[in-house]
Formats: C-alpha cells, sequence, structure tokens
C-alpha cells in the first residue's frame, strides 16, 4: 500500500475543510427547504432538522403551476442563448485563429474589457433599443441580451483552441478536394466537442442565472424566467424562507446536475490549447 506524507495528510483535510465551507450554503438551502417553520427562526439554529417538512416543494411546485411557467421559460432562454452563442462564436473564433486580420489585438482587448462591465449598465441602452424594435416582452429580448454576455467569453474561450490545432490537417483537407467550409465542417468541427460542451455549458449558466436582463426587459410574468419568480417569495413586511429555499433548490437543482454530468469535459474544454 502507497503511504502518505504527513503533508499530504494535511493538504487532504485542508481540502475537506474547504470543500465543506464552499458546500454549505447549499446545505443550509436544501435544509431549510425542507424545516418546519419553527425550526427556520431557532435560536441557536437548527443544523440538522428533526423532521422534514416537503409542504414549501407541495405548495409551490405541484400545487402552484406558475413555478413550472418560470422554470420553462428559463429552460427556453437559457438553451436559446447556448444555441446562439455557439452559432456566433464559432466562426468569430476561427477567423481571428486562422486569418491575419488588422486590429485582432484591438478586438480582442474590447472582449476582455467587456467582461469587467457590469451587466446593469448594459440593461438600459438594450431596453431602448429593443424597445425601438418592439422586442421587449419577449423571449428574443431575453436571449440577444444574456448572448452579449455570454459571446465575449465564448470567443476568448474557443480561439486558443482553434490556434492549438494544427493547420496541416485542415490543408490536407484542401488537397484533397474539400473547400474552406467543408474542411471546417469535417475536419475542425469534429475536434471542437470539449470545446463547445465547455462554452455551451457556461453560457447555459449565464443565461440561467440571469435577473437584470429578466427584470428590465420584461414585465409580462409569461415570459419571465425562473430568477424572477423566486423574488415573489420576498416582500416588504417579511421573508417565505421556506418556501424561496424550496424554489431555490428547484432552480439550482439542473445547473447542479449538468456540472455533475459534464465536469470531465468542461475541464478539459478549459485545458484544450492553453500552450497557446
Amino acid at each position: 500500500m502507497k503511504k502518505y506524507t504527513l503533508k499530504q495528510y494535511l493538504l487532504f483535510v485542508a481540502a475537506i475543510f474547504i470543500t465543506g465551507i464552499f458546500l454549505f450554503p447549499i446545505y443550509w438551502m436544501i435544509a431549510t427547504s425542507v424545516k418546519p417553520s419553527s425550526d427556520i427562526f431557532a435560536i441557536p439554529p437548527v443544523i440538522i432538522p428533526d423532521t422534514l417538512d416537503f409542504s414549501a416543494y407541495i405548495n409551490n411546485v405541484i400545487e402552484d403551476q406558475s413555478v413550472l411557467m418560470y422554470l420553462r421559460n428559463s429552460f427556453i432562454v437559457a438553451i436559446g442563448t447556448t444555441i446562439l452563442t455557439l452559432l456566433l462564436a464559432l466562426p468569430a473564433a476561427y477567423a481571428m485563429a486562422r486569418y491575419r486580420l488588422k486590429g485582432t489585438g484591438a478586438f480582442l482587448l474590447i472582449l476582455l474589457v467587456t467582461q469587467m462591465v457590469p451587466g446593469i449598465m448594459m440593461a438600459m441602452p438594450l431596453f431602448i433599443f429593443f424597445s425601438n424594435l418592439n422586442l421587449l416582452n419577449s423571449f428574443p429580448a431575453l436571449i440577444l441580451g444574456n448572448t452579449t454576455i455570454a459571446l465575449p467569453f465564448a470567443v476568448l474561450i474557443m480561439r486558443p483552441f482553434f490556434l492549438s490545432i494544427p493547420k496541416g490537417l485542415e490543408e490536407s483537407a484542401l488537397i484533397d478536394g474539400c473547400n474552406r467550409f467543408t474542411a471546417f465542417i469535417r475536419v475542425v468541427l469534429p475536434l471542437t466537442g470539449p470545446m463547445l460542451l465547455t462554452v455551451g455549458t457556461f453560457s447555459f449558466l449565464f443565461a440561467w442565472g440571469d435577473l437584470i436582463f429578466a427584470l428590465t426587459l420584461t414585465s409580462d410574468e409569461s415570459v419571465r424566467p425562473l430568477t424572477v419568480g423566486i423574488t415573489q417569495f420576498i416582500g416588504q413586511y417579511g421573508t417565505q424562507y421556506e418556501s424561496l429555499m424550496a424554489v431555490a433548490t428547484v432552480a439550482a437543482l439542473p445547473i447542479i446536475i449538468l456540472f455533475i454530468a459534464m465536469q470531465k469535459y468542461i475541464v478539459s474544454g478549459i485545458t484544450a490549447g492553453s500552450e497557446k
């Protein structure tokens, strides 16, 4: 059996401790959603509930269909944002990696700067723009708004990956009779699987957790996502904590499942092309 040093044991304990700190808010959210009201406000706090009460899930997920409507809207916006981001980022990143375009460095700098711009600063210009186009209170407005956040990140992730792919693969395809487009489709695109999954997952995450654009660009409840629906449990005179945490758990569940299922591809996609 392999023997571990004291330093390795200490690092292992420290890793467990740090992981526990990051996971505790998720546990507290789930635990609060199944606590009776008396345990939620108990002093000292009840860490492990003695009894489980699932009435918050029954009342807000099964009996109240509005949460399912918000959940459906979130899926429409997140999936639409993911598809549009990939369609726009793929050709942009490929062109910046393969062609010597003037101003590429300045354009990359602009993309980096846009990652530091708060979403609230983009909400009002987009509101005015979509108002002139009569796109307010629609899924296209939310999808386009969230794409403006996800697209710079996608291009910055994809470009190094395309740089790491040898040009000889495409040149061989061109010699065999392919044009530039078919060489990209048949040779380059099949190699981008992990990178596409990584970018798609993060684009989905950006759109799923959006609240700024959802509040600014919509006022119709029929198109608002789940992030806005959660705010209904926070009132002026009190907060329905058990209902709030139950709906928040439902909102977080797809993201948790997505990252568990895609973690291998996400890690490989992020590290792909890092030597460039």
